[in-house]
């Protein structure tokens, strides 16, 4: 079955803006926030929730979980358009927030990620591999008033 082209982007932070970020299983150096296509039966919020406990063992509805009530629409990369139906080249991602108390050990889903770190909001922008990763990012510090210049 084809994946969705309607996805979640998670931000998982805490309230002083140290991020989560993760380094893919599949592609060496790209780092990224939790990530993940909604699923035929889920809403975006749904696919978010789902996406950090798969990715983090993190429960989400135990933290603040967020609905930025935002999203990207992005051109799929080419190396992973085949799994997506024949034609379809954009992803719409909406933008969630996750608001931890501290950083906290997390677990990895070893399929996805090979490792991750917890590092400043500013660090963390000028790691992701993605533009709307950055962009999320942005937003993020502006939420809090605060300017992203990389």
């Amino acid at each position: 079955m084809f994946k969705t082209p309607i996805s979640a982007l998670v931000l998982i932070h805490t309230q002083d803006l140290q991020v989560l970020i993760m380094e893919r299983a599949d592609k060496k150096d790209f780092w990224q926030s939790v990530t993940g296509s909604i699923e035929y039966s889920e809403t975006p919020p749904q696919a978010a929730i789902r996406e950090v406990h798969e990715e983090t063992g993190l429960d989400a509805t135990q933290y603040e979980f967020q609905d930025w009530q935002d999203s990207n629409v992005y051109e799929i990369y080419e190396h992973w358009r085949y799994r997506y139906a024949p034609g379809v080249t954009q992803n719409t991602e909406h933008l969630f927030g996750l608001i931890l108390p501290l950083p906290m050990s997390i677990t990895l889903n070893p399929e996805e990620h090979v490792r991750y770190e917890w590092v400043d909001w500013r660090v963390a922008a000028k790691r992701v591999f993605s533009w709307t990763n950055v962009d999320a990012l942005e937003k993020l510090g502006t939420r809090h008033g605060l300017t992203l210049a990389i």
